[in-house]
Parts: C-alpha cells; structure tokens; sequence
C-alpha cells in the first residue's frame, strides 16, 4: 500500500480537531469541527487552510516567455512583475491538462502552481513540450502554504506584518515580506469567493505561522478549515476543480473558463487549434447551474436528463450551505443550457426535477 503523503502541519492537525481523508495521494483534513460551520466562519469571519499540498514550479531561463506562451492558453506577456495569472495547460486536443497560477517574479523568472494530483503529470508534460533556455525546477517539498480566507482575514493579517496589504490588489503578490518573524510570498488570488491571502512558506515555519495566526484570531472567530468547506466554498463560487469540472476530457471552453483561452495570442500554444475548432463550430457541451426542485442531492457523475434523453452529468453538487438549497454544476449537451429549463437527475435509481439556474451561485458583496 502506498503510503500517503502528509504535509508540515500534519502532526498538528490533532491538535485542533482535525480529520483525515486520502485526497489525492495525501493525508488532509477533511474538517476540524464541521464542514457548515468551517464554510459560515469563511463566509462571515475568517478561515485558515492548509494547502501545502499544492504544488509550486519554478520555470526560469532566456525563453521562459516563450515557452510558457506555448504552454498555457492564456497570454502571459501580458503578466506584470509582482502579478499573478490564471491559466490552463491543454493537450493537443484541448482536453486539460491542468487549471494553474502563473507568478511573474522578474522577466525568465515565473512560479507555477499547480494542482497537488498534478504535479508529476505537470512536470512530464512540461519537460516533453520544452524548448529553448529553459529550466524546469519543481519546488513543491521546499514551500508550504496557508491559504487565509474570509471578511476578516485582512483585518487579522495586517496585525502580524508591517507590510501594507492593501497595496496587495487581487492577483498581485509580492515576495520577501515578514509576517510574525517569518519572510514569505504573499499573494491575493483566493478560492472560495472571498477577499484574502495565500502564504507561502518554508515547511519549518509553517507549524508557527499556523499557530501564531489562529491565535491572532481566535477572537474574531478565526477557525481552522478542512477539504470539506474548501469544497463547498469553491463551488458556491463556481470556481473549477480539476478532476471534475476540468480533465483531459473536458475542455477549458466547455468548463467555462473561456476568458484564459487566448486564441488571438500571435504565439501558438498546445491545443490553440482544437479549441479554435470547437469555438467556431459552437463548444458541444457546456457548464450549467441547477438547483433541485425535487427533493435530493445532485452528486458528482449523476446522469442528467431532457425526457428521455440523457444529456449530461453532474460534476459538482452538494446541499449549498450559504443558499440552503441542493444545488449542482452539470456538464451538459449545448442545447439544454437555458435558464429556467426543466431537467432531471437521476438519483439513487430515480430521476428528480431540477431546473437550470444562473451561476456562479454565491458573489460576495463589497
């Protein structure tokens, strides 16, 4: 049996509650008190995640640019120093390879990162597909990262550090910064539809940066968060998890992250002439929001039904525990993508009323 990989924080997870699941090869929290409260702290108060299970590549060399524009499908020449960009890597055929964030730390110097399943397959690919001066070094064992969500994790932050974090916008980070006596990169992309920071980290500081921020906020309300509500809080926010709303079947296209597809981009990228193709011919299948109107919860990989016809399947779904409503994406036939339809989803052997609604499901206000 394989032996599961566990991250800096593992010893400590015990400490306050913590139980844990595989999840891809990796021994992770699932939660430390309960999913519902661990998603309502992030939504109104504030959360702490370990995500040190990410991966982080660095690509570094004279054609870094280059090789990263035929890579990914969005158009990194437009990344400033200091900026983040969200991106996808696709096969010939446009099926991805993985949803990732491009840093721009200094011209032929970018960190990727990278889904924590996907890392070995990432480094296989990009090594198969480099050319040029370019260096290829995965760094994942040398960082951790806390991922520190919710209202309030501005507020709590700004009391471990001196750096100002309001010049930190979204998709922008800036690194060496000190925060309670350890120096991190500190970034602002997020993933579960609220304001805060990514952290990351020397696996040895990790353990009291931990600590030292739970503590910090212990009296706003600051709890540690499992898997679970990382889950529901992403998907409340419709933000794609690769494996469900992303594969090596699923196009960027079809998952409806469109805006990183980049057909216009003068360089040529792996999958640029698929995804042209399915464009013009009109995407086959497309993300859709559905909401139960039966009683039940749609789940990942429940058939979805026009009459008789199916049409489709569920790829995330779940009871929503901001909107206390069962609710679910689908990837569907084209066809059956308007708002309001009639559908149905067959659950446990019986096939339920559902209607397509708007996504995403959840936008926070400010």
């Amino acid at each position: 049996m394989t032996q599961l990989k566990r991250t800096p924080l593992f010893e400590t997870y015990s400490k306050y509650g913590g139980k844990t699941i595989d999840f891809g090869g990796w021994e992770l929290p699932v939660q430390f008190s309960s999913i519902k409260e661990e998603h309502e702290a992030v939504r109104t108060k504030a959360g702490l995640f370990d995500v040190s299970h990410m991966g982080e590549i660095f690509v570094t060399g004279a054609d870094s640019l280059t090789y990263l524009q035929h890579l990914v499908t969005n158009d990194v020449s437009k990344i400033q120093d200091g900026q983040a960009q969200y991106t996808a890597m696709c096969y010939e055929d446009g099926g991805t390879v993985d949803d990732l964030l491009i840093y721009k730390l200094a011209d032929e110097h970018y960190l990727l990162v990278v889904n924590a399943s996907n890392i070995e397959k990432d480094v296989e690919w990009m090594e198969q597909t480099k050319k040029g001066d370019v260096t290829i070094d995965n760094a994942s064992d040398r960082y951790g990262l806390l991922a520190l969500q919710g209202p309030l994790a501005e507020t709590i932050l700004q009391r471990l550090t001196d750096e100002e974090l309001t010049t930190i916008k979204p998709f922008r980070f800036k690194e060496n910064v000190k925060i309670a006596n350890q120096t991190v990169i500190l970034s602002r992309t997020g993933y579960t539809g609220e304001n805060g920071f990514e952290i990351y980290a020397a696996p040895e500081s990790l353990v009291s940066l931990w600590e030292t921020i739970l503590a910090e906020g212990e009296a706003e309300g600051l709890v540690p968060v499992g898997l679970g509500a990382r889950d529901t809080l992403r998907f409340e926010a419709c933000l794609a998890l690769y494996g469900q709303e992303l594969s090596k079947d699923i196009t960027p296209l079809e998952a409806g992250i469109n805006f990183v597809v980049k057909l216009k981009k003068e360089q040529d990228f792996s999958g640029k002439k698929a995804l042209a193709t399915q464009k013009e011919a009109g995407v086959p299948r497309k993300l859709i929001g559905i909401e139960m109107v039966d009683k039940g919860i749609p789940r990942f990989g429940y058939p979805v039904y026009a009459g008789d016809q199916k049409i489709g399947e569920v790829t995330t779904g779940t009871q929503s525990p901001t909107l206390k409503k069962n609710i679910g994406l689908a990837l569907v036939s084209s066809e059956h993508t308007e708002l309001g339809l009639e559908l149905e989803v067959e659950i446990r052997g019986k096939r339920l009323k559902a209607r397509t609604i708007e996504t995403p499901f959840y936008k926070r206000s400010n």
